[in-house]
Parts: structure tokens; C-alpha cells; sequence
């Protein structure tokens, strides 16, 4: 990564060990309004903006009926887990990877703004990142480009400005994607490694420490197709 990118990295799952108690949350909210899905079908939903999940979830039919009530307590139910989140290994040391190399770091998160400001300050991360995202900011959700777009503006930079993307999921991938920056991928979202290479991953690593390791030997001039 010789030339300076902009560092767009996700927040949820990525930096912070959050999937798990987003997908029990959320089973806890579809439960609590009559509808009980599987647990592990909404793990593979995580990383998906909570504005997509009910409907990809349960149909149309759900999202119609309790789609807003679920969100609202899905908020209430995460609250009370929020306490048992910590940093992923790494994730600060690559937060300071990316600045020392001259790279500017912008956090691109979908999750409440009072969520994010709890990850800030659980990861030390305010005095490392130029910036971060909301769900105030956006409309449209991964895997729509719209968050990491957002992003890249609020730095002053265009969208097609020369970055990099991190993130945990293959909605992550699919939004880097499709605003055609090229991703890297923890494995912390639990997706198979073929599924984040088939969405278009340039790389997958273990842990946040792992990608800062291997920064200096990563090249990512190449946009996605």
C-alpha cells in the first residue's frame, strides 16, 4: 500500500466483537412481537442494514406488520448486551497502522449514534479516526454504497477518491463493490472464506491485528470489477 488510501473501515463486527449479541438481540425483539426465527439465519444477516432485515428475514409481510417495532426493540434489547462488547485483537493497533502510514481513517458505521459513540470510546479510537459515520447519515444501508460514499464526503474527499475498505461481512464486500473500492475482510463476521473471496474480497485475515501486520505488503491499486 504504497500510495495514501483513505481507510474506510466498518465499526460492528469489525472492530468490535458485536455479531453475536446483534443477532441475539434481534431474535429477542422478532420473539418478543410473535415471530421466532433461527438464530443462525439472522447471524448471516448481520453486517445487512437493520432498515433491509425484517423483510429479508421474514418477507415483506413482516416487515410490513412489525418492521419498525422490531428495529425499536432490537435498539432496547442491544442495549442491555452492550456492556459485554469489547475490541476485536488488533483493532486499535490497526487503527494506528493506517495512520502511520500516512493513510487517512474515517469509520463508516450504520449502528446508533449513541452505539457508536460507546465503541468510540471502548476502542480509544477519537484521537485515530478523522471522522465517522451514523445511522443519521444515510438512508440506504449495505450492501448499498451510500454509507461508504458518505464516508469518503466527510473527510472532503469525492467518492471515487483512492481507498480501501475493511470490513467483517459479505455485505461489506458487496458495498465496497459496488462503489468500486476494494475490501478486505476479517473473519470475525463468520462468513466462509469463499463467500467473502466470491463477493470480491482482496484479502481475509483473522483479526484486525492480522491485516495491520500485513499492511506493508498488500496491494491494492486494482479496483474491483
Amino acid at each position: 500500500m504504497s500510495e495514501p488510501r483513505i481507510a474506510v473501515l466498518d465499526v460492528d463486527g469489525t472492530l468490535v466483537d458485536t455479531n453475536y449479541q446483534h443477532a441475539l438481540a434481534w431474535y429477542r425483539a422478532f420473539r418478543s412481537l410473535g415471530e421466532t426465527f433461527p438464530v443462525w439465519r439472522i447471524h448471516r444477516l448481520i453486517g445487512m442494514g437493520g432498515d433491509r432485515l425484517p423483510a429479508e428475514l421474514g418477507g415483506d409481510d413482516v416487515e410490513a406488520r412489525i418492521g419498525e417495532q422490531a428495529r425499536d426493540r432490537w435498539v432496547e434489547e442491544f442495549d442491555r448486551l452492550i456492556d459485554e462488547v469489547t475490541p476485536l485483537p488488533g483493532a486499535r493497533d490497526l487503527l494506528s497502522a493506517f495512520g502511520d502510514r500516512g493513510h487517512r481513517v474515517v469509520l463508516a458505521s450504520s449502528g446508533k449514534a449513541k452505539h457508536v459513540d460507546h465503541f468510540l470510546d471502548l476502542l480509544g479510537a477519537r484521537d485515530l479516526a478523522e471522522a465517522w459515520t451514523t445511522s443519521e447519515d444515510v438512508e440506504s444501508s449495505k450492501p448499498a454504497p451510500d454509507l461508504l460514499q458518505v464516508a469518503l464526503r466527510k473527510l472532503g474527499e469525492p467518492v471515487d477518491a483512492a481507498s480501501v475498505v475493511v470490513g467483517d461481512s459479505v455485505f461489506d464486500v458487496e458495498a465496497a463493490a459496488n462503489a468500486g473500492m476494494p475490501a478486505l475482510v476479517v473473519r470475525s463476521g463468520g462468513f466462509g472464506d469463499d463467500e467473502l473471496r466470491g463477493a470480491g474480497a482482496v484479502d481475509v485475515f483473522d483479526t484486525p491485528g492480522d491485516l495491520a501486520a500485513a499492511l506493508d505488503r498488500l496491494d491494492l491499486s486494482a479496483r474491483p470489477a
